[in-house]
C-alpha cells in the first residue's frame, strides 16, 4: 500500500511542476509572454479585456519595463483623486469594451535586449473600420532576465497612438511650473 501511495505521490508531483517549467520558459520568451497575456485575456467570451496588466502597481512590475512603470506612476500621483488620467482605455484591447475572440502573435523583430511583436486581434462582435486598429505592437526590453513591455502602440481609426507617448505628453501638460 505505501508503495502505491508514494509512487501516485510522485507522479502528482511531476505532473504539479510541469506547468510550472513551462510557464517559467514561457516567460523568458517574448511571443510566450504575450501569448500567455493573450490567452488570458480571450478566456470566455473575451470581454474582460486586459487591465490585469495595468491595473495595479504590482501587476505594472510584473509585466511592465521599470521606465514604463515609473512613468505611469507619475501619472497616478498627477491624476487627480476620481479622474481616469493619460489611459482611459484598454491597451491591450485597443478598446472601451473589450472583445477578443482570437489572436496571433507575431515577431517582427528580436534583438538580445529588445524585441517588437505585433498582435493580431478578431472579436465576436462587428469588425472595425480600419484593419490597423486590429494590431497591437509591443516593444519589450530585457531587465534582470526578464522580458518587459516598453511600450505598446495601436491605431484608432487609422490613427496611431503610444502609451509611451501618451504618459510624456500627460505630464508635460500637468507639470507644475516652475518657481524662478
Amino acid at each position: 500500500m505505501i508503495d502505491r501511495r508514494l509512487l501516485l505521490l510522485s507522479l502528482a508531483g511531476a505532473l504539479a511542476a510541469s506547468p510550472l517549467r513551462a510557464q517559467s520558459a514561457a516567460s523568458d520568451d517574448p511571443v510566450g509572454i504575450m501569448t500567455a497575456i493573450y490567452t488570458r485575456v480571450a478566456k470566455g467570451k473575451g470581454e474582460d479585456g486586459g487591465n490585469f496588466v495595468i491595473e495595479s502597481k504590482t501587476a505594472r512590475a510584473r509585466y511592465l519595463s521599470k521606465s514604463l512603470a515609473a512613468e505611469w506612476a507619475r501619472m497616478d500621483a498627477r491624476t487627480p483623486k476620481g479622474e481616469v488620467g493619460a489611459v482611459d482605455f484598454d491597451p491591450i484591447t485597443n478598446s472601451q469594451d473589450p472583445d477578443v475572440a482570437s489572436f496571433k502573435v507575431t515577431p517582427e523583430k528580436q534583438e538580445a535586449d529588445k524585441a517588437t511583436l505585433a498582435v493580431a486581434i478578431t472579436g465576436h462582435r462587428d469588425e472595425r473600420k480600419e484593419q490597423a486598429d486590429n494590431v497591437i505592437r509591443y516593444d519589450l526590453v530585457r531587465e534582470a532576465g526578464q522580458w518587459k513591455i516598453d511600450d505598446v502602440r495601436g491605431a484608432v481609426d487609422g490613427k496611431p497612438w503610444s502609451i509611451r507617448q501618451m504618459l510624456v505628453e500627460f505630464l508635460k501638460i500637468t507639470e507644475k511650473p516652475k518657481r524662478k
